[in-house]
């Protein structure tokens, strides 16, 4: 049974941090229909002066943070003494766990064009030892088919395998497909699965979706995506619903009212930060 449009979400603009102008797609009203993926932000502007500000320090605990920079720079720094950079294509990962303060500087540069997620952490797992990974170029796969090509940014593809995810499957793709190309991939039928077009307009199923869209898919296991008039750049994610109960308070999601409140004692007492984080880069 091939997947549909089930629900769009085209958001709305904001700011964040220091004064950071972006589109925030996915939120506080759309968990339980993305879930296990609360927070979907898009970047794309040629004026610096709309994201130099960056993210100054801040906390998070109970995600993981993900933010691909298709173009552009962005530097991570936390209270654990580590520093990480990326650029062009690549990819930061950071599982906040029991608890990290960081922030996140964002150089000047001719575009800056990408999203952050915030992946939700099972509930067993949402306190666990904070980690750090730096996806590199050299890291992500670029995976040609007819009329187009796959950038395996995490999970996997087939028989190809890119970073894995110690906590929650997320299978991550930024897909290309030239004008009037057509691109299927095969789907577990309880699997959650989400498409937010980049650039261009695209074709999921028969339906035609705008640029800077997020898409929740209806179950199946095949999903049909096609790039009309124009190329397409269409990123791809796919997951396990966690059906867990969401307790969300600014950079905190817990499962109750009282993790949450515990999480901002610790932040007044300083007994956030736990655990040394482990650093892989």
């Amino acid at each position: 049974m091939e997947r549909n449009v089930k629900t769009t979400v085209k958001g709305f603009r904001t700011q964040d941090g220091a004064g950071v102008q972006l589109v925030r797609v996915l939120g506080n009203q759309t968990v339980e229909e993305f879930d296990p993926i609360l927070m979907l932000d898009s970047f794309d502007s040629t004026n610096p002066d709309d994201y130099t500000a960056g993210f100054p320090m801040h906390p998070h605990r109970g995600i993981e943070t993900i933010s691909y920079l298709y173009k552009g720079k962005m530097v991570h720094r936390d209270t654990l003494g580590n520093e990480a950079a990326i650029g062009d294509g690549e990819v930061q990962w950071m599982n906040s766990g029991s608890g990290i303060q960081h922030e996140e500087l964002i150089p000047e540069a001719d575009r800056l064009l990408g999203v952050q997620l915030w992946l939700n952490l099972p509930r067993d797992e949402k306190m666990s030892t904070p980690s750090y990974h730096s996806i590199h170029l050299d890291d992500i796969e670029d995976i040609p088919f007819d009329g187009g090509y796959l950038r395996l940014l995490s999970g996997s593809y087939k028989d190809h395998e890119g970073f894995q995810s110690e906590h929650l499957p997320l299978d991550y793709y930024d897909i290309h497909l030239e004008v009037g190309a057509e691109f299927s991939l095969k789907t577990d039928p309880d699997d959650s699965v989400m498409v937010f077009t980049l650039l261009g307009e695209a074709f999921v199923g028969d339906e035609k979706i705008e640029e800077k869209t997020a898409v929740k898919l209806t179950e199946g296991d095949t999903l049909r995506l096609r790039a009309g008039d124009e190329p397409a750049q269409i990123l791809y994610m796919r997951s396990k619903a966690l059906d867990e109960p969401v307790a969300w308070a600014g950079p905190i999601v817990m499962n109750t009212r009282e993790e949450l409140e515990e999480a901002f004692r610790d932040l007044q007492t300083d007994n956030f930060i736990r655990e040394k984080m482990e650093f892989d880069d």
